[in-house]
């Protein structure tokens, strides 16, 4: 009895996942080119990119850093309201959340963070930032700006949304704040069946799109170390502990952690950024403090990191007779998890991209140690990023993310438009399908 309860088992499991696998194969082709070439055809209208192009600047010219974006909330607010997008606010203190349809499962979200850097813009342009050591350098004035004008276009569709319901999410907070875990805190999203977010990216071309299945970027730890000894003229080392040689050793020995104790085939990495120690160069001082970064692919190599990194300090202080702390910021709610793309999900968003701007311009992207808050969305629930490209040489957009010359091509903005509104529409039609 038990093995043919099993056998049953199994077999209604596996047809379930065959229909939910059948229902993920989205609109026919004709179809869904057709749904993608309109909204992207809508959003190309000069109008229509004209008022993204406006919100993009505006946000632009008064950046705000994390958990102080309280313009930029004002404005997307503002168009909600214009638009008759009801939403909720505050979320996570800054954040808004918009929602479009039946105000039914199945809810599918869409993501665009919206805080600035704390640098120097040193691009000469029209729309420069006028807040002084705050820029927009990783592009979520843009990516604020495509998800507000795929909110008009899904508006303007409300009718093909009664099947469910689509979630804007405008997060604060993403730039080392954790913004994506406060924002969880809030039950307006305990309802999400699936999230999307994109962002612009100068390494990708204008008119393209990039993303893979899995692991995609880096779970993200951060340190803090004290050192402390006893301070001595360094005529005199032999009263003193000296906390630099011990701070010194440490550093080189963090290095090996990967060099010698991991995989060489699993991507991990340390780094120590900052070091800080004495004022003179004749005498020792008390304590050193330095700060740096861990990241892996995985959640157990971000375990062993930090297991490893608290021991190798902590001894190599003990060795020069000093003592040391080890700080992991773990009230921040550090480290971020690895981000690792649904491939379900992925998939959708792909083949959705193709109809859009074409097989051609549908890119894989390469796995980097860089770290995204996302991630904290997708131990929730099915969630995939993909970048929109903003390279334009001519216009000088091939800068990186986080540079004070980073510059984008606003060419992008209808296709990260409509590609969210696409894929939203398309989304809820498939998985009510699975559902039924």
């Amino acid at each position: 009895m038990i093995s043919m309860e099993f056998f049953l088992c199994f077999v209604v499991s596996t047809i379930i996942c065959q229909l939910q696998a059948l229902a993920l194969e989205i609109r026919p082709g004709p179809e869904l080119e057709s749904l993608s070439q309109e909204l992207l055809k809508s959003a190309r209208q000069p109008e229509f990119f004209d008022w993204m192009i406006g919100i993009r600047r505006r946000i632009h010219e008064y950046p705000e850093l994390g958990f102080e974006e309280y313009k930029t909330s004002e404005l997307i607010r503002d168009e909600l309201d214009s638009l008759g997008i009801s939403y909720k606010w505050p979320v996570a203190k800054t954040g808004v959340v918009g929602y479009i349809g039946s105000g039914q499962k199945p809810v599918f979200a869409l993501r665009a963070d919206m805080d600035a850097l704390p640098l120097q813009e040193l691009v000469e342009w029209k729309h420069k930032s006028k807040v002084d050591m705050k820029m927009h350098a990783c592009g979520h004035d843009s990516n604020v700006a495509m998800l507000l004008g795929a909110a008009k276009l899904l508006q303007s569709r409300k009718d093909l949304l009664k099947k469910g319901t689509v979630k804007l999410v405008f997060q604060p907070g993403e730039e080392g704040h954790c913004g994506a875990y406060h924002m969880l805190q809030d039950n307006v999203l305990d309802d999400i069946n699936a999230i999307l977010s994109i962002h612009v990216l100068p390494q990708v071309p204008t008119g393209a799109i990039a993303s893979s299945p899995g692991p995609i970027l880096a779970g993200v730890g951060l340190f803090k170390a004290m050192i402390k000894g006893k301070g001595a003229h360094a005529s005199s080392p032999h009263l003193g502990k000296d906390p630099i040689v011990a701070a010194c050793s440490s550093v080189i020995a963090l290095q090996q952690i990967v060099s010698r104790e991991t995989d060489p085939l699993q991507a991990m990495l340390v780094t120590v950024g900052s070091i800080e120690g004495g004022r003179a160069g004749n005498v020792i001082p008390e304590s050193v403090t330095f700060t740096g970064t861990y990241r892996s692919l995985s959640g157990e190599g971000l375990s062993y990191l930090q297991k490893r990194i608290k021991e190798i300090i902590e001894m190599q202080a003990a060795v020069h007779q000093c003592s040391a702390t080890v700080d992991f910021m773990e009230e921040k709610h550090l480290p971020n998890p690895v981000m690792v793309n649904d491939e379900a999900l992925y998939e959708h968003v792909k083949k959705v991209g193709k109809t859009l701007v074409g097989e051609n311009n549908v890119h894989p992207l390469p796995i980097t140690m860089g770290g995204e808050d996302f991630s904290f969305f997708a131990q929730k629930t099915a969630a995939a990023i993909y970048v929109i490209g903003i390279k334009n040489e001519t216009l000088k957009s091939d800068q990186p993310l986080h540079s004070p010359y980073f510059f984008i091509d606003e060419e992008a903005l209808p296709i990260g438009a409509a590609l969210n509104a696409a894929v939203a529409i398309s989304y809820l039609d498939t998985h009510v399908a699975a559902t039924n």
